[in-house]
């Protein structure tokens, strides 16, 4: 439940301050006043980290068939996708606002190809040793890899889309393993 705290006047223009009373929330992203911040992890241990993400990019079955066949004239799709899905998780702070710039230590983008499905599941995995944990790196990395495949076919195929963007899984930290179910 937010509460109240106050309120001002910017340009005209009423601004309401709200933040969590108790916060139940769990939006550690907020302070008091409700202004957004960076969280402090100073105080937290380090530990091993790790999370998997996934997405998933649907297509016409001639596009895929012609990524599967490496006969794109741009070259090796997945290739760049895999190299612009590890970039993006070594860059998701200058992404992200709020997130920590992070040492990671590994990174890994793979790719399942669902012919029946005219589709490619993505899954990324990051890890590090560190005081922060690492799912935007790995949410990050599958959304770059399926918007590089998009770009680098969309002028075959404009209708592909790309959905089911989620956290598969997490360990490490105070918040313990999760597993999507």
């Amino acid at each position: 439940m937010l509460q109240l705290l106050g309120q001002s006047v910017d340009n005209g223009r009423l601004i309401k301050f709200e933040a969590q009373a108790d916060n139940m929330s769990g939006l550690t992203h907020l302070d008091a006043q409700g202004h957004a911040r960076m969280v402090d992890v100073g105080g937290k241990s380090v530990t091993a980290r790790e999370a998997t993400a996934s997405a998933t990019v649907h297509m016409l079955p001639q596009t895929l068939a012609l990524i599967v066949a490496g006969g794109h004239k741009k070259g090796d799709v997945l290739a760049v996708a895999r190299i612009a899905g590890i970039q993006a998780a070594k860059k998701c702070a200058d992404l992200i606002p709020l997130c920590h710039p992070l040492m990671l230590t590994r990174v890994s983008v793979d790719f399942t190809i669902d012919e029946p499905g005219h589709c490619i599941h993505i899954a990324a995995t990051c890890a590090l040793d560190g005081k922060t944990g690492v799912e935007m790196e790995a949410l990050t990395a599958v959304s770059v890899a399926a918007l590089t495949i998009y770009d680098m076919c969309k002028a075959v195929d404009k209708g592909m889309r790309i959905d089911d963007i989620c956290l598969l899984e997490k360990k490490g930290g105070k918040s313990g393993h999760y597993v999507k179910s």
